[in-house]
């Protein structure tokens, strides 16, 4: 089946895993872009940003398809260190991000690379 979504991500079926916290990890993403869908890590689930950069690269490892990471901007006093988080998103070659929460404005221009969907 070919629709605008199976073009852009480059998949076989209009399917997208949601980012879903605490069990948004490589083995999950991997399994369903392995599938022919189009796998999430959640980015907050992992604590730290180097946890995120390792399950990035352990999702690499799972599969050859394409996957993406769901990085969800929370309101409050402490905020996660998100500069960080999108340096490994950045870093680990994913070209794909969802993000939810509230308005990813501000790091867009840091993600929309050549490349990036």
């Amino acid at each position: 089946m070919k629709t605008k979504i199976t073009e852009l991500f480059e998949i076989e079926h209009p399917v997208i895993q949601g980012g879903m916290h605490y069990v948004g990890f490589a083995e999950l993403a991997a399994a369903v872009s392995n599938a022919g869908g189009l796998g999430i890590i959640t980015g907050l689930t992992q604590k730290t940003p180097e946890d995120l950069a390792k399950e990035i690269a352990k999702c690499k490892s799972l599969t050859d398809k394409p996957f993406g990471v769901n990085l969800t901007f929370l309101p409050g006093f402490v905020a996660p260190p998100y500069p960080e988080y999108i340096k490994a998103i950045i870093e680990g070659g994913v070209k794909i991000v969802e993000t939810a929460g509230r308005s990813p404005e501000a790091i867009c221009p840091h993600l929309k690379k050549p490349g990036s969907r």
